[in-house]
């Protein structure tokens, strides 16, 4: 990971150490057995038990040290008492014209995914909603072109 700033809800910084937990006991273990087994089973050079549990094993150890370097970085998104400015860790309603009103959280990078309704405050329309208050309307270039909304609520 780079030296950048991470920044995390509470929750997404619960979820990676539950994560991070999980992959140090219980996928540790696993693996461990699985690699034993495969080892008593003979020659390595032509198992294919031992090369694919070795091959996760690495995929496991570069996971682990990936959430453990995030974490050590993090910046937990604290309430800063500013509700009426879309923040880090704002929950925004936005409506585009006369489409249906949608709701976004604004998170870091790491916890990002549009699908759920987080979006980076890095993303064009995150970037275009820092420092907004309900009633702004923001104009906002994204790959698909330029998209037009008006603020409606703003929660922490």
């Amino acid at each position: 990971m780079n030296d950048r700033q991470h920044y995390l809800t509470p929750e997404g910084a619960r979820r990676l150490r539950e994560e991070l937990e999980f992959l140090k006991t219980t996928r540790r273990t696993e693996l461990a057995k699985r690699l034993r087994e495969a080892i008593q089973m003979g020659d390595l050079s032509e198992n294919a038990d031992y090369i694919a549990a070795k091959e996760e094993q690495g995929f496991l150890e570069g996971r682990i040290q990936e959430i453990e370097a995030l974490l050590r970085q993090a910046i937990i998104i604290e309430d800063n008492g500013h509700k009426d400015v879309v923040d880090m860790g704002a929950k925004v309603t936005i409506q585009e014209g006369g489409e249906p009103p949608e709701t976004y959280h604004i998170v870091g990078p790491a916890e990002a995914s549009p699908r759920h309704g987080k979006i980076s405050h890095e993303s064009p329309i995150g970037r275009a909603l820092l420092g907004k208050k309900v009633g702004d309307e923001v104009a906002v270039k994204t790959p698909g072109g330029e998209i037009r909304f008006k603020i409606l609520e703003i929660a922490y």
